[in-house]
């Protein structure tokens, strides 16, 4: 989408009645290239209207890549997946990863890889790294970035892991624990973007659409 005939969009806050066009012939659908609930629960605090489209992209943790060079390429990759189904849409993708100690941990296949992902981080300090891409899918112009998160996991009693694995919401996490869940109570503290931690960093997701001719403020 070039400066030249860019659609602004603005949004003016929660009170606003809805979002203000500088050209409605030009205006793109903007499609979150994900299932997660957490990551649209995130995209609709910015009173933006978007679509759920999941992708089909294939992640591949082993890889020999940095690990926010990892996350970027699994963001890049899956919107590229749902961009190819469109003719006029601005995609947001994004892929989460925990870090400790230069491994990386995805998502538990089974109790057993959530039982020795919350062991390891139990008592450490660990990063969260999200990557994040906006693929305009009419023009090419792409963007990726990637944002870390330090967060403190208190020491984990085996009772406490097992009960959290009980209650099943470490299965579909990276790292195999959610902090907007029952996960905040293994949390000490976070430092940086708590959304990040969830899933997508809002504010520098923000930023990064200004480019697209979006602003949310």
């Amino acid at each position: 989408m070039s400066p030249g005939n860019s659609a602004a969009i603005i949004f003016n806050g929660p009170g606003h009645q809805g979002l203000q066009r500088g050209n409605m012939r030009d205006m793109k659908t903007i499609i979150l290239a994900s299932a997660s609930p957490r990551r649209k629960e995130i995209l609709e605090k910015t009173g933006l209207k978007f679509k759920v489209d999941e992708s089909d992209y294939e992640e591949d943790m082993d890889i020999s890549l940095q690990p926010c060079e990892l996350a970027m390429r699994h963001s890049i990759g899956k919107a590229k997946a749902v961009a190819a189904r469109y003719s006029n849409a601005l995609i947001i993708s994004a892929d989460t990863i925990v870090v400790l100690k230069n491994r990386v941990f995805g998502k538990p296949r089974n109790r057993k890889e959530a039982r020795e992902m919350l062991k390891a981080l139990s008592g450490k300090t660990h990063s969260v790294i999200t990557g994040y891409s906006i693929l305009d899918a009419a023009s090419g112009k792409e963007t990726t970035k990637s944002v870390e998160s330090k967060v403190f996991f208190k020491r984990l009693t085996d009772d406490e892991i097992n009960t959290y694995i009980k209650s099943g919401e470490p299965l579909d996490k990276a790292g195999a624990y959610g902090v907007q869940g029952l996960g905040a109570l293994i949390v000490k503290r976070i430092e940086g973007d708590f959304f990040n931690v969830m899933g997508l960093p809002l504010n520098a997701l923000a930023e990064s659409l200004k480019k697209f001719g979006i602003r949310v403020l």
